[in-house]
């Protein structure tokens, strides 16, 4: 073998090393139960964060405060028809509620088992679909009477959720988001988020819109805009001082957002917030 083939052999291989090690393709970062296709993730992105804009820069501007009930660990948020749909954890107090905006009060309520921890939530035609963090389930409600009619299992853990009219789009605490089948839970592909080059971790609370994805960062004031087909994180939205001090000394983390196809204004809100917030995205 000639000298220039070994070197040129040798590049492929330590290339393939490195794209592998920054996407996080499957075979070599987190593992999966399907097969699952190919992470999307352009190649520039992934190696030359530089050749690319930055993310935009946006905040949130509020434009209306409702009341939001305090007891309430919000997990996943959603608004459809005139009023709220909302998953609450924690063990022992997981629920799913139907929620009218104006005034906060449930309109119906359906209480989980002790043992699970209720987590993200999307509506599916007539069903809404919630996760539960380590129990491998996810509920399948009926979107009018919120009856309960199925479940489905799935491996790992279940964090946010949402339906871009074809797959349910889930996050796991990590940096990549699975595409599952909304009948099965089969896994049809991953998507490895990236910001600026570098893989972005917990991944929470999620919100499909036309072809982007919005998600909340755990145990951050930021939200992110990420492109479904790419992973590329497109803007990087600042929702901080939302409550004053006081209400944030009994408030936990911000976790809810919701869409509003209507006025194209979000729902924000957190866990045991006494608030949530109508808003639009604007420049910083």
């Amino acid at each position: 073998m000639g000298e220039a083939r070994r070197r040129v052999i040798w590049e492929m291989r330590i290339g393939a090393l490195l794209a592998c090690a920054v996407a996080l393709a499957p075979g070599c970062g987190k593992p999966s139960e399907e097969t699952v296709s190919p992470v999307h993730v352009t190649p520039t992105d992934a190696r030359d964060p530089v050749a690319l804009p930055a993310p935009e820069a946006l905040r949130v501007r509020v434009l209306r405060q409702y009341p939001h009930d305090r007891g309430a660990f919000t997990q996943g948020l959603i608004w459809h028809d005139g009023v709220m749909y909302e998953s609450t954890g924690q063990y022992g107090e997981s629920s799913l509620r139907k929620v009218r905006l104006e005034d906060g009060k449930v309109l119906a309520r359906r209480e989980l088992e002790p043992d699970f921890f209720g987590e993200g939530l999307a509506r599916v035609d007539d069903q809404l679909v919630q996760l539960t963090w380590r129990s491998g389930l996810a509920q399948v409600w009926d979107l009018a009477t919120l009856e309960r009619r199925t479940s489905l299992r799935y491996r790992g853990e279940g964090w946010g959720l949402c339906f871009d009219g074809t797959a349910l789009v889930m996050s796991d605490g990590s940096s990549i988001l699975e595409f599952r089948d909304p009948k099965s839970m089969e896994v049809l592909r991953e998507l490895s988020v990236i910001k600026q080059g570098r893989p972005v971790q917990r991944l929470n609370e999620l919100e499909c819109v036309d072809s982007e994805i919005y998600a909340n960062v755990w145990q951050s004031n930021e939200i992110l805009r990420i492109d479904s087909k790419t992973g590329r994180v497109t803007a990087s939205i600042d929702a901080s001082d939302l409550l004053t001090r006081v209400e944030s000394r009994r408030a936990d983390v911000l976790n809810g957002i919701a869409y509003k196809p209507d006025s194209k204004t979000f729902l924000v809100t957190g866990k045991l917030w006494p608030q949530l917030f109508e808003v639009e995205l604007v420049p910083r």
